[in-house]
C-alpha cells in the first residue's frame, strides 16, 4: 500500500535547544542513512521541499564522509514481511513495503561498495539489528543521523544511541517527515535531551576541516 502525498513544507531552521556542545569528529563518527528507500520518498514532491533540500544535503554528506573515511551505514526495510515480524506495527502501518523497488534506497544515494546496510525492523535502527556491534567494531561512538521520518525513526534512533552512549548529531535540514510540526517537535526534543542538533553545512564543515588538518606521524 503506497503511502499517501506529504504536503510540501518548509524544514525547520531553529533556532533549536542545545545542552550540548559536543564536536563532530571524523576519527569517532559514522553516518546513518536512515531508510531513504523509495517507497518512503514517493510520498514526496521531489521538486519541493522538504526532499528538495534534504536529499542534496544527504548525498553532500555521504560525499563527505567517503572522502573523511567515516563509516556510512545504511537502514532499509525489508519487503512482504511475514506477520510474525511485521508485529503489531501492522496494527499502526499496514503490511508496509512490497518487495522490489519498494525496497531500493534512491539512486542517488545507493550504497557503494564498502558501505554498510543494515536490515531495520522497528523505529530504532538499533533494535533486532547489530548497529551497536557495528559502531564499536570501527571504534565509533558518534552518530551523524539523516533521513526518514524525523519524528520517527530519526528520533528514536538518535535517543537510543544517546541511551547506548553514543553521541547522536541530528541532521535537521537533512531529514523529512510528515509536516514541519513534526519536523520541529524531533529536532527540539533531541536538542533538549539527547543529542545535538546540527545542520548540513556544520557536518560538511568539520569533516572538511578533519580531512585538511596534518597529521603528525608518532615519535
Amino acid at each position: 500500500m503506497a503511502i499517501p502525498s506529504i504536503a510540501p513544507y518548509p524544514i525547520p531552521d531553529g533556532p533549536f535547544p542545545s545542552a550540548v556542545d559536543w564536536q563532530l569528529d571524523a576519527d569517532r563518527s559514522a553516518l546513518l542513512i536512515h531508510d531513504m528507500q523509495r517507497y518512503f520518498l514517493e510520498a514526496y514532491r521531489p521538486d519541493a521541499e522538504p526532499i528538495a533540500t534534504a536529499l542534496p544535503n544527504i548525498v553532500g554528506i555521504r560525499e563527505a564522509c567517503a572522502t573523511a573515511g567515516v563509516p556510512v551505514i545504511y537502514t532499509a526495510q525489508p519487503g512482504d514481511q511475514h506477520p510474525s515480524r511485521r508485529g503489531i506495527l501492522s496494527e499502526f502501518w499496514g503490511r508496509g513495503l512490497a518487495s522490489g523497488p519498494d525496497e531500493q534506497i534512491v539512486p542517488e544515494l545507493a550504497p557503494r561498495p564498502g558501505d554498510i546496510e543494515v536490515t531495520k525492523w522497528r523505529y530504532s535502527a538499533f533494535q533486532r539489528t547489530d548497529l551497536r556491534q557495528l559502531l564499536a567494531h570501527h571504534g565509533r561512538d558518534q552518530l551523524v543521523i539523516v533521513g526518514v521520518y524525523a519524528h520517527m525513526g530519526c528520533m528514536i534512533s538518535a535517543t537510543e544511541a544517546f541511551m547506548s552512549d553514543i553521541a547522536p548529531f541530528f541532521v535537521v535540514d537533512a531529514m523529512a517527515d510528515f509536516s514541519a510540526d513534526e519536523h520541529r517537535m524531533a529536532a527540539e526534543y533531541i536538542g533538549k535531551r539527547a543529542g545535538r542538533v546540527i545542520t548540513s553545512r556544520q557536518v560538511i564543515e568539520a569533516l572538511d576541516s578533519a580531512r585538511d588538518r596534518p597529521r603528525h606521524a608518532a615519535s
